[in-house]
Order: structure tokens, then sequence, then C-alpha cells
């Protein structure tokens, strides 16, 4: 629990300067926060774990590259926490140099893996002799170059003024309008109260493979009208077919329809990590069909004790 008697702390990926740390200045009220960066996301889940933090903010897809392997990995073996919210962040890059660097000069850019594929056709056109190098984050990759390592940066242009560069291009990408979506994580606590515009995620074990195995869980899904927003398998580390499955889907565990969604899943699965429920970003409310209404399942459930007697 925060003590009162301190701003809130929240850890993120570091260091200053990162679009974590632009995602977690989103946050009503989180100016007045302490920010505490960390060289990688595991680090980041970690110091939340052992209380050196409130909270976190992790990125956990994006509208290009998909999933972020290692927030999806960490948030579904690790020691668990729990999404409190979430974050849309519109995501453009900038090209930082150091002052009077040109591009003919640029034969190095560093950037964070996820960055690169996102500005892949950009980079073969303009500096297509240039190598790319990796960075456990953008804002380090601009520190790198601040410090002489590289030639030149992809990360925010926000980054440009903390590392002493200068942007040479901006709005950088192959694919407009991209977006990263970052969570928002405490220790497992009682979910945020339902808003009517809703997220929940879980991750399912499968007990063994077998014909229909992901065609049992969908089911759970589809018979009570509830869309899944994303689906992810990923190895469990058991060996070679083991695997999970992480979901996103509309609805709170407060609502009837998802309760019993997720209480077909425990029986079907080897186990279900609740993972938590949270308001959206896009605050898009979901298409509740006839049938699967709070209400409905009320009144089946009334009927069916009646008719026990």
């Amino acid at each position: 629990m925060t003590d009162a008697s301190r701003p809130e702390r929240y850890a993120y990926l570091g260091p200053r300067g990162t679009f974590t740390e632009a995602a977690l200045l989103s946050i009503p009220g989180a100016a007045e926060a302490e920010h505490v960066p960390y060289a990688t996301v595991p680090a980041v889940l970690d110091a939340l774990r052992r209380e050196e933090v409130d909270s976190a903010v992790v990125a956990l897809e994006n509208s290009v590259e998909g999933s972020v392997p290692a927030t999806l990995d960490e948030l579904a073996t690790g020691e668990p926490l729990q999404i409190v919210g979430e974050i849309l962040l519109p995501v453009s890059f900038a090209l930082l140099v150091r002052p009077g660097v040109t591009m003919d000069d640029i034969k190095s850019v560093a950037s964070h893996p996820i960055a690169q594929p996102q500005c892949r056709r950009w980079l073969a056109g303009h500096v297509p002799d240039a190598e790319w190098h990796a960075a456990t984050s953008n804002a380090e990759a601009a520190q790198h170059v601040a410090d002489g390592h590289y030639d030149a940066a992809l990360a925010g242009s926000f980054a440009a003024a903390r590392y002493g560069l200068s942007v040479l291009v901006e709005d950088i990408h192959d694919v407009a309008d991209a977006v990263t979506r970052f969570i928002v994580l405490r220790r497992p606590c009682a979910p945020p109260e339902a808003t009517g515009t809703d997220r929940t995620t879980v991750v399912a074990f499968i007990g063994e493979d077998h014909p229909g195995a992901l065609l049992e869980i969908l089911t759970e899904f589809s018979v009570r009208g509830i869309n899944l927003t994303l689906i992810q398998s990923r190895p469990t580390g058991a060996g070679l077919g083991s695997y999970l499955f992480w979901m996103d889907f509309e609805g709170h565990v407060a609502d009837a329809r998802v309760g019993e969604a997720l209480m077909g899943l425990r029986r079907v699965c080897a186990d279900v990590r609740f993972v938590g429920s949270y308001a959206r970003a896009d605050q898009i409310r979901p298409e509740i069909r006839r049938g699967t209404h709070d209400d409905d399942f009320t009144k089946a459930s009334t009927w069916l004790e009646s008719i026990r007697g």
C-alpha cells in the first residue's frame, strides 16, 4: 500500500526519454509522482514485486510489430502482478544525431529492437549503408549516440534535448498511425470497478495437447458472446509442444458472462491465471448479444433452481 507521506513511485523502462516514460506522464497525477527508470522490462516488474515501487508501466503490444514477448512471458509465468489500467500512445520516431552530423555521415543507427522493424523501409531508402545496432530502449540508443558510440538513433523527438542531440529527421515510420499499448501494473489487488468499457486479461495453460484443445478454450468465449481482442501463444518453457495462451477480451470479471467464461476455462484448462480487469483506453463499449446480459444469467439460474425443486 502506498505510504501517504511520500509520492507514488512508478517503475518504467528507462533511461529517461523513452516512449514508456511518455506513456507514464500521460497518467493523471503521474507528473507529481516519483519516476524510477530500470534497464529492462524484467527489472521493472521485479522492482514492483520487491515493493521498491508502487506501480509499473511497460509496453504490451504495438499495432505494427504485435506483442512484446518479454512483457507477456514475465506476466504469464513470473510472480503474479495485476494490470489496473492501459495507455494507448501514438508512436512516431525521429532520427537523432550529434550536432553537425549529416545524412552522409551516418554509418550506424541504434534503436530498440521493436523500433527498427517499424522504420525498416525508411532506413533502407535513406541510410542504406548504415549498420543497425540494438539497444535496450530508444532512449539508451540516444544516450549511446551522445557518447559517440553510434552516429544516429531512432527515438522520440522529445529525447533529443535530454541528451544534447539534434533532430535530423522527424516523423519516421513505415506504417502511419502506429500505436503502442502500455499497461499499468500493481501487485495483486481487487480489480478496479467495472466501467462498461472494460478489458480482461488471462493466461490459460493447456493440460495436454490434443485435437481441439484451442477450440475448447475459444468456445468458452464464443458461446457467451465475448469478443477476444488479443490471443497469443507462448511456450511455457516445459518442453517443445507445451504452450500457454495469453488472451485479452472485452468485459470485466464482475460481468456474469465473463465470470461464467472464466469458470469454463478453469474446467477445461490445467490452470488459468487472472491478470486483470481494467478500463479500456479507447473506451469502446462491447456489443452484448441477446442472452448474455447479466439479467439473462440471473433469470436462467433462477429458472434452473425452480425446476430442481
